[in-house]
């Protein structure tokens, strides 16, 4: 396979040649070895002359003067072009020789890259990239002479290989700048049940763990779109992530990664830095791949077919390009190991000072054992011996537990009140893992990747480029069942299986399972579901589609490169699965024959099962247009220091949401129960009532940027060999929020060659998006701890330790939009060092060590304070004589006084609902630093090497509490409320649940002839679970974790039928290691490990 433009270079050296406006380089010589009929010529532009082949650079013209007649002594030899990636050396090169360089110096342009000058590049570059202006990361400035301003992280296609990546997900996971991967088929926290989240084949970008919408990614340097799905991030607000996994792994050919904050360079919303994703193009031949993978010991199977074909045409004016990729996989569930086949994590803690707390059994408390309230709001009896509570509660429960009030067949029994599913009881709860294969991470998918490019160079020195991609993909997941939550159903008394229910039914047929002597009519009682799961797991079938297509020219003109494009990009998804509607449960329910439907124990058929199930769909859209035009000379004008570079710009985008929610969701279709008559807006059991979304905003922004030299090496000044400044800001109007405007301001300071200090300032903003100020108000139901009602127990004796409460259960917040939120303003700092030792010799091989600290504060975050803190703060006033006026409760049962008898505090009644708003939180500061390593050996005898180390240590994450959640912590710490309370939201946050303090991830390659083999290494340090607390507050530790993957790569000789073939082996996972245990549903914390056991991979590639 050949590269578009093959630049040539002889054993003598590169000969450079004026051309019009242009620079020449030829040589009858191409990478790795003649050119088959010469070195092809290539017109840019249209500008060639005859006899002279090769590729011409863009180059202004007073640098064309410099190079008239310039000789160029010393060589560089095809091993050193071989390595070169031209796409910016070339241009090193140019630029070398005209402030007066030498060969050699042009050579060790050629040999480091673009962009080395300042960051470390993971290793020798791949290919060769086709000679268009350079344009670094960080800069709008193309061809600028000043670079490494900025701290870049640059992943190119070897550093890929040796993570072993499956996805893009897999791939960012590896990445220690890289936060949480909180935005993952359904998030960390078991959302995947619901389809308020994002599932299926998703996995969003979170660099530095300032959440997902902090992140800017580009495509080839130009935006993409969101995902539609939203999901509610660790702030408990509907956020929008860009899917990662829309990103073909094997067809990048780098991963550029800002980091820094890029606001008044790429736009007010890159708070947290920005991605750049160049796939591979401008080839000219092919290749093809196929691999295979199975995770050991469990059904974990995955496929992929990836190709590229690309082809020069019209005497290598044009290029067009296509990559393909299809990849599937078989997922894992939670049948594959044995520690994943249960929610139960008391085991995992035995013999720690944890053992025994009641948050350790995660199983959930609704399963097919419910709890129920009779009609009569009163004690039921038989035969004059109460068989309920005193409020008519009862649960229903196998035998064979001893508590017994009634029998009612069968092997069940009734038991009074609710289920004590902390206590001798506790078995009663479900354990969906172990009844069914839960699908976990990675979900079973199928994906299918399309990339077209085009470019084609014009006669008049304009050249257009085009984009064109497709990506879709389907996931089918396992999913728990569905479980009443805030969902109130009533069993009417003509029920089949009513113990309490009619005497004899309206068709004259005596009731058989009513109990005898019963203090009842005989018209019975209802029965109302409060604690119940449907014995049928929830089937997910998610489809997700996503598309771009981009057009655009460019040129070089009157001494300025200038470029413009169209964008239009769409992302669309449809999560549909089998609900429960009520209307028809309750019809079932109100049947008098045997295939009514049975809550009581029993096991229903699948003909009564599919009665009550009905399609529910999801669909969301996303839209992205835009249009942009820039221009940029790197010599606006000279100073004493040397040429001023300068960009200026504009772009208009315009974005739009539709989140089309299901029609017993959005309240189209709604439920009205036919025993009380009251109304539900939603129609599905176990849902929360959702409306649906649009809206839409046009951001239309100009920037500017300058880069100055202050100071050259020409100038002599001692200490300072280089002194350069970056100065940008952009301008934004949203429609939605006005104007704004943010600058941005770097400064590099090159001591000596090979040792540079830089700084950077800059502020960012970003606008609420389009849900979060939506004027409706959303119901979520979450697992929240009444701590009240363990104060209760604590103080009368029932529990010995405040961990053993288990009054968690599902708790609705009642979130409201907020058309009065402010945008979220930040202020990043950086600065930093980079060593290249260009003083060691040649033998010593090249190394590039980089140390850079950050800063970023955020205010004015989006947030709500959460139905759990609104429950503590009802127990502080409760403590205190009082209440909170956000928690809706119902009166207190006479079970509820008995529990407070003799504590002094007012008797607490069930949670109904917890009111709630988004707000604009207080300040948040990140702060941590940046380690980064490199080392490529020279050619040995032993082959060459290449080392890379990157680490991130963040110092602090810490979000300033705001004034109620202070209230909460002083409470806490004055004894108002015990120790053990867990209070989220606020205070110090580093290495709680994430963001540990310690990530590194580590490579090592090596290349000898036709083999060449690999190994990686990510490692995150300690965290905390918060889920999980002693007597004293203290925390869960979850352990250090390391992971490492091996490979090994041999490629067939230029001869025979083996020809550009090449087989590679691998294994990710070597040591088989579990993920650190924690006190979660899937024992590990999602967002940082993953569940995948030690994974075994082969792939054949062939070139042609």
């Amino acid at each position: 396979m050949q590269t578009r433009g093959t630049a040539c270079a002889n054993r003598r050296g590169i000969g450079v040649f004026p051309d019009s406006r242009r620079t020449r380089v030829c040589s009858n010589q191409g990478v790795g070895g003649p050119v088959p009929g010469g070195c092809p010529c290539r017109r840019i532009h249209g500008h060639t002359r005859p006899g002279r082949c090769g590729r011409v650079l863009v180059a202004p013209s007073d640098t064309r003067k410099k190079l008239q007649g310039f000789p160029l002594p010393g060589a560089i030899s095809v091993k050193t072009s071989r390595h070169a990636q031209l796409m910016g050396s070339i241009h090193a090169v140019v630029a070398a020789m005209a402030f007066g360089t030498t060969a050699a110096a042009a050579a060790q342009a050629l040999e480091s890259g673009a962009g080395d000058d300042g960051d470390r590049q993971h290793g020798p570059k791949q290919g060769v990239a086709s000679l268009e202006a350079v344009n670094v990361v960080g800069s709008q400035i193309k061809r600028a002479a000043a670079n490494g301003l900025l701290p870049v992280a640059s992943v190119d296609a070897a550093a890929i290989e040796a993570t072993g990546a499956v996805s893009g997900g897999d791939l960012f996971g590896f990445i220690p700048q890289m936060g949480d991967v909180s935005f993952a088929n359904g998030g960390s926290t078991g959302g995947a049940n619901s389809s308020n989240h994002a599932r299926g084949d998703v996995s969003g970008i979170d660099l530095r763990g300032l959440g997902v919408g902090s992140t800017l990614l580009l495509i080839n340097g130009r935006r993409t779109v969101t995902h539609p799905m939203s999901q509610s991030d660790d702030q408990l607000v509907p956020v929008f992530a860009y899917n990662a996994n829309t990103l073909p792994v094997n067809q990048l050919r780098k991963l550029d990664i800002l980091l820094d904050g890029a606001a008044a360079t790429y736009g007010s919303d890159a708070v947290a830095g920005v991605v750049n994703a160049v796939l591979k193009d401008d080839l000219d031949g092919g290749e093809v791949t196929a691999r295979y993978g199975v995770g050991e010991g469990t059904g974990l199977r995955d496929f992929s077919l990836d190709g590229l074909v690309g082809r020069n045409f019209d005497d290598y004016r044009g290029n067009v390009t296509l990559s393909f990729s299809h990849s599937r996989s078989s997922g894992l569930d939670s049948w594959d190991q044995d520690w994943t086949r249960t929610f139960d994590r008391r085991s995992d803690f035995a013999g720690t000072r944890f053992e025994g707390a009641a948050a350790l059994d995660q199983r959930p408390v609704y399963s097919r054992w419910g709890n129920f309230t009779a009609a009569t709001g009163a004690a039921i009896r038989q035969d004059g011996v109460a068989i309920t509570n005193a409020a008519g509660v009862f649960h229903v429960m196998p035998d064979s537990y001893g508590t017994c009030t009634a029998a009612v067949g069968e092997g069940l029994c009734l038991g009074a009140g609710n289920k004590l599913t902390g206590g001798s009881e506790r078995d009663l709860r479900a354990d969906p893992p172990n009844d069914y294969p839960v699908t976990l991470n990675p979900t079973e998918y199928q994906r299918n990747n399309l990339f077209l490019t085009g470019k084609y160079d014009f006669d008049n020195g304009v050249s257009a480029f085009g984009e064109a991609g497709y990506y879709r993909s389907g996931s089918h997941a396992v999913r728990q069942a569905v479980y009443s939550l805030s969902s109130k159903v009533w069993v009417p008394a003509s029920n089949y299986w009513n113990p309490f229910g009619q005497a004899v039914f309206d068709d004259g047929t005596v009731n058989p399972n009513r109990l005898p002597g019963l203090d009842l009519s005989d018209d019975g009682a209802a029965v109302r579901i409060d604690s119940y799961r449907i014995d049928r797991p929830t089937y997910v079938k998610v489809e997700s589609e996503q598309a771009r297509v981009l057009a655009g020219v460019k040129g070089f003109h009157y001494g300025y490169d200038w470029e413009s494009a169209l964008l239009y990009t769409y992302a669309w998804a449809q999560d549909c699965f089998n609900a429960v509607s009520m209307t028809r449960l309750q019809e079932s329910l109100a049947r008098s024959t045997p295939d009514a439907f049975n809550p009581f124990g029993g096991i229903n058929s699948e003909q009564t099962l599919d009665a009550i199930t009905v399609d529910s769909c999801r669909r969301a859209k996303n839209t992205l247009y835009s249009w942009d035009i820039k221009a940029s000379r790197p010599d606006l004008f000279s100073t004493w220091a040397g040429d001023v570079g300068f960009a200026v710009g504009t772009e208009v985008r315009h974005e739009t949401h539709d989140d089309d929610r299901d029609a017993r969701v959005d309240g189209t279709l709604s439920f009205t129960d036919s025993v009380t008559g009251a109304t539900d807006p939603v129609d599905l059991y176990g849902d929360s009532p959702t409306p649906d979304s649009s809206g839409s905003r046009t951001v239309s922004s100009v920037f500017a940027e300058f880069q100055v030299p202050l100071v050259s090496a020409e100038m002599g000044v001692p200490l300072v060999r280089s002194l350069d400044l970056q100065l940008a800001g952009r301008m934004e109007h949203y429609s939605d929020f006005g104007t704004v405007i943010k600058p941005k301001v770097a400064l590099g300071w090159e001591l000596v060659d090979g040792l540079r200090l830089r700084a950077s300032y800059s502020e960012g903003f970003r606008a609420p998006n389009l849900e979060q100020m939506a004027a409706v108000v959303l119901e979520r139901a979450n697992t929240r701890t009444d701590y009240i009602q363990c104060e209760a127990e604590l103080e009368t004796g029932a529990i010995s330790s405040f961990s053993n409460c288990s009054h968690s259960g599902s708790t609705t917040g009642r979130r409201a939009g907020n058309r009065d939120l402010q945008p979220e303003e930040s202020k990043n700092h950086s600065a930093g060092v980079v060593f290249q030792p260009r003083f060691l010799p040649e033998s010593w091989g090249r190394m590039s060590f980089s140390l850079d600290y950050f800063k970023y504060d955020q205010t004015g975050l989006i947030g709500v304070f959460g139905e759990g803190n609104g429950l503590i703060l009802d127990y502080v006033m409760r403590m205190q004589g009082g209440s909170n006026p956000n928690v809706v409760r119902a009166d207190p049962t006479a079970e509820d006084v008995a529990r407070f008898a003799g504590t002094g505090l007012e008797p607490a009644g069930e949670v109904l609902y917890v009111n709630d708003r988004y707000v604009n939180l207080q300040p948040q500061t990140v702060r941590g630093v940046d380690l980064a390593f490199s080392w490529t050996s020279p050619q040995t005898r032993l082959g060459t090497f290449r080392l890379d180390l990157d680490g991130t240590h963040l110092i602090e994450f810490y979000r300033e509490p705001s004034p109620d959640i202070q209230v909460l912590l002083d409470a806490r710490a004055a004894g108002v409320i015990n120790p053990a309370t867990i209070i989220s939201g606020g205070g110090d946050l580093l290495a709680i649940n994430g963001n540990p303090e310690w990530k590194w991830s580590g490579s090592l390659l090596w290349n000898l002839r036709n083999l060449s083999a690999g190994a990686s290494v990510r490692y995150v340090g300690n965290l905390y679970n918060d889920s999980v607390a002693d007597d004293s507050g203290g925390y869960w530790e979850v352990d250090s974790h390391s992971v490492t993957n091996l490979f090994a790569r041999y490629d067939f000789g230029a001869d025979g039928w083996l020809s550009g073939t090449s087989v590679k082996l691998g294994v990710n996972n070597l040591a088989d290691k579990r993920p650190p245990v924690a006190a979660t549903l899937s024992g590990y914390v999602n967002g940082v490990y993953s569940a995948v056991p030690r994974y075994f991979y082969a792939a054949v590639t062939k070139k042609f």
